[in-house]
């Protein structure tokens, strides 16, 4: 027999995907759930598409809300990071680079440009393969207008959507000498590392010192920030690589609590983007 419990991985995914945050995507999983306790069961024709439907109009609901604080949000906004190296999907290696891409830090970042009708649809479709009948029930709208909205959203990102798929050894080597260039004070190290129109983002929340109020943009300012910003480190901290949203990362660690997460992505041998999550409130997780 059907259970909530053997679907909350599942609603999960869905959940973290819409919404960038794990705390708000287990709220939602939970408020679907409590939805699910008061139905009556000769109302549920099919346990996965009744639980599926209640999840993702809550998650519109609350991208909506999301999406008005985030305009008083302190500086740059990122998603909350999460370890994904003992997820399920990370022993079965013919679904691991579809989820490793569709979780990235940076996939959720360009999600964040889509609205929340067209986010919904882009994932159901695009992620977990349902088809547009099955799309335009789980949203109450009809399958003309899902897969308009489709269209629109993969369009969008196609025009967006970097490619960065470095071979793994490459992105560990670079995180490493990334740290080992930071720590020493190495600026033309450093420099080396990063691509001449490198960017950086670094998500403090307002409530983390090394944080910046918008994104760092040149290979110069960046490694000036990345120098200064390492004063700020505890002299406890250590750091430790581990596979965060599918990807390699340094995790900043002081007395096993998280300090930051430090994410890269990396084409043709050279650091192209970094994203620093230092909000303590995003760090529960890894």
């Amino acid at each position: 027999m059907e259970s909530f419990e053997a679907y909350r991985p599942y609603l999960f995914s869905i959940a973290y995907r819409m919404l960038g945050s794990a705390m708000d995507a287990e709220d939602m999983v939970q408020e679907t759930y409590i939805r699910y306790q008061t139905a009556s069961s000769q109302t549920i024709h099919s346990l996965k598409a009744y639980l599926t439907t209640i999840l993702v109009r809550l998650c519109m609901d609350q991208l909506q809300l999301a999406r008005r604080k985030r305009e008083l949000y302190i500086g740059p906004w990122l998603p909350e990071p999460i370890l994904t190296e003992d997820m399920p999907e990370a022993a079965d290696p013919e679904t691991r680079v579809e989820t490793e891409e569709s979780i990235s830090l940076a996939f959720l970042v360009l999600l964040e440009q889509l609205q929340p009708f067209e986010r919904a649809v882009f994932l159901l479709r695009e992620v977990f393969e349902y088809e547009f009948v099955e799309i335009a029930g789980i949203l109450g709208k009809t399958e003309t207008a899902c897969r308009r909205s489709f269209s629109r959203a993969k369009q969008h990102l196609i025009e967006r959507r970097p490619r960065f798929s470095p071979v793994p050894e490459t992105h560990q080597q670079l995180l490493t000498s990334f740290l080992e260039a930071v720590q020493s004070g190495d600026m033309t190290a450093l420099a080396n590392l990063l691509s001449t129109n490198v960017v950086l983002w670094a998500d403090g929340g307002g409530k983390a010192r090394t944080a910046t109020l918008r994104p760092i943009y040149g290979r110069e300012h960046v490694v000036r920030l990345c120098l200064r910003s390492k004063h700020f480190w505890p002299e406890s901290i250590r750091f430790e690589l581990r596979e965060v949203n599918g990807g390699m990362a340094l995790v900043g660690r002081v007395d096993d609590l998280a300090w930051n997460v430090i994410a890269m992505d990396i084409a043709q041998g050279q650091i192209q983007e970094i994203r620093i999550i230092a909000n303590p409130e995003k760090l529960t997780r890894v």
